[in-house]
């Protein structure tokens, strides 16, 4: 697999007939990727994906030992959404109960001063519930994001909902389609994920379109 020079895979693959030390390094990693550490969160996806697909083909990938215990693809798809769904919340409470603290950290200071935090701003204050669902399919804004939503009381319900929701749509679909189809499955993936980014553009562009439609409608030039 070509999937096997990667740093992170190496690290995981080292316990692959160990899951419990496998799913504690998930979560370590989950949580240092939530808080805007580079580890990223797909290549940690199909990382665990591919584990549990090499522990269900012996044949292909014999183990050290008899009976050795493996990575089953849906305990590891459940877990990793775990993983996620708690690392997205625990940086929204941060930013919920010590954002402002936050600000006073030069390197904070900076995320939230820069052009890309303003635009953040600006779309969590217009969309609300769907800037949380787009958020979390968008890697370089996820970890300002979350704790710029926590900071402005956006509603702790709302965000949790919202963030498993898109989690669940992502997370678990990509651990199992690699479980069971393996190495080929990836060019699909990135078809799959191509196409929700599309589809996700276009929801987007009808929420815009409809908000500017309702606010042209109601401005005095529309009379």
């Amino acid at each position: 697999m070509h999937f096997a020079h990667d740093q992170v895979f190496q690290t995981l693959a080292q316990y692959a007939y160990e899951p419990l030390m496998v799913y504690l390094i998930v979560f370590i990693m989950m949580i240092a990727s939530g808080f805007g550490f580079p580890l990223p969160e797909e290549v940690q996806i199909v990382a665990v994906g591919t584990l549990a697909y090499m522990g269900a083909h012996p044949e292909l990938f014999p183990p050290p030992y008899a009976g050795a215990p493996v990575i089953n693809g849906y305990q590891a798809a459940a877990f990793v959404s775990f993983s996620v769904i708690i690392a997205d919340n625990l940086v929204f409470w941060i930013g919920r109960t010590g954002g402002r603290k936050l600000m006073r950290i030069e390197r904070f200071r900076k995320i939230f001063e820069s052009k890309v935090m303003s635009r953040v701003h600006h779309f969590a204050h217009k969309y609300g519930v769907y800037a949380a669902f787009i958020f979390r399919f968008t890697p370089g804004l996820r970890f300002p994001a979350h704790l710029f939503l926590g900071m402005s009381h956006f509603s702790a319900v709302a965000f949790f909902l919202v963030d498993a929701l898109a989690v669940i749509i992502s997370v678990p679909t990509q651990i199992l389609l690699i479980y069971h189809f393996g190495e080929p499955i990836f060019a699909t993936l990135y078809k799959i994920k191509t196409i929700l980014g599309i589809v996700l553009g276009l929801i987007l562009i009808y929420v815009i379109g409809h908000k500017l439609w309702l606010r042209y409608k109601r401005s005095p030039a529309a009379d």
